[in-house]
């Protein structure tokens, strides 16, 4: 089965705001990456079952960081499949050339390219700046883009943001491994949370999830672990809307909430509840 891709992909022009070239690199990426699976892929383990590559996710993130280093020369560049390239602006471009992999495999549309802009900050930070995030879930047309200086929408409408609703009124979208639901220190934090919403929902993508956060489809997300690709578009995102975010510490482990600032807060408390020792 074909691995690779000799499509001629658009050199993008520099002189670009940096919320249209981040809307290109993830609405080219994404296509890509969706044409390449329909041809036929296979994939590579990374760290467990669900946790896989393809040549896809290599082929966006090469051709994100092609284009980033002809229209961004000065900024960094920190991709989940290994692109690492130091900031000489004190900016730095976040890329999850294909999030929600296990689903893009598996012929799932719950799966998206997303890209953020973060300000100064290493790349083992939990939890820096977002100035920009863009997300582009190719099999819906679905391009959300927002951030400190551009304006939360959907394909080009306003978000109108998350509600502010007590957590036992809100639909929450999380995630977790089995192997974690097997240990107390991230298990008990989990369920404590989870059994305060009013329904859970498991999709697969977190920029997935943390965009219809933005847009009021899903009432709140919250997750463990999780690295700057997979938070960063969504917060940027959120964040425009009018949405709020939190990062707290239990049992060793950082946490990561959005949704309404009600909501947020009881998750947090929730989470904290569960402090082992």
């Amino acid at each position: 089965m074909p691995e690779t891709s000799d499509r001629a992909l658009p050199d993008l022009d520099s002189n670009l705001t940096d919320a249209e070239l981040a809307e290109a690199l993830v609405r080219t990426a994404g296509t890509l990456a969706l044409e390449m699976r329909r041809e036929g892929l296979e994939a590579q383990r990374k760290s467990s079952v669900s946790d896989i590559v393809t040549a896809a996710d290599k082929a966006a993130e090469a051709y994100i960081l092609a284009q980033l280093r002809r229209c961004r020369p000065e900024d960094g560049v920190f991709g989940e499949e290994g692109t690492d390239v130091r900031s000489a602006s004190g900016r730095t471009w976040v890329v999850d050339p294909v999030d929600g992999t296990y689903n893009f495999f598996s012929g799932s549309s719950y799966w998206c390219s997303a890209l953020a802009l973060r300000g100064a900050a290493s790349n083992g930070d939990a939890d820096p700046e977002a100035l920009l995030g863009a997300i582009f879930q190719p099999q819906e047309d679905k391009l959300w883009i927002g951030g400190a200086d551009t304006p939360a929408t959907l394909n080009g409408q306003p978000l109108g943001g998350p509600a502010d609703a007590c957590l036992g009124m809100l639909g929450v979208a999380t995630s977790i491994q089995p192997r974690w639901l097997e240990q107390p220190l991230s298990a008990m934090p989990w369920h404590a949370a989870a059994v305060q919403s009013a329904s859970i929902r498991i999709l697969g993508s977190g920029s997935c999830d943390l965009a219809r956060v933005a847009q009021g489809e899903i009432g709140a997300w919250f997750q463990h672990s999780c690295p700057q690709w997979d938070w960063l578009p969504g917060k940027a995102i959120l964040t425009a809307a009018g949405g709020t975010t939190a990062t707290v510490e239990i049992n060793g482990l950082t946490w990561f909430a959005a949704g309404g600032a009600t909501a947020v807060r009881e998750i947090v408390a929730a989470l904290s509840s569960a402090r082992l020792g």
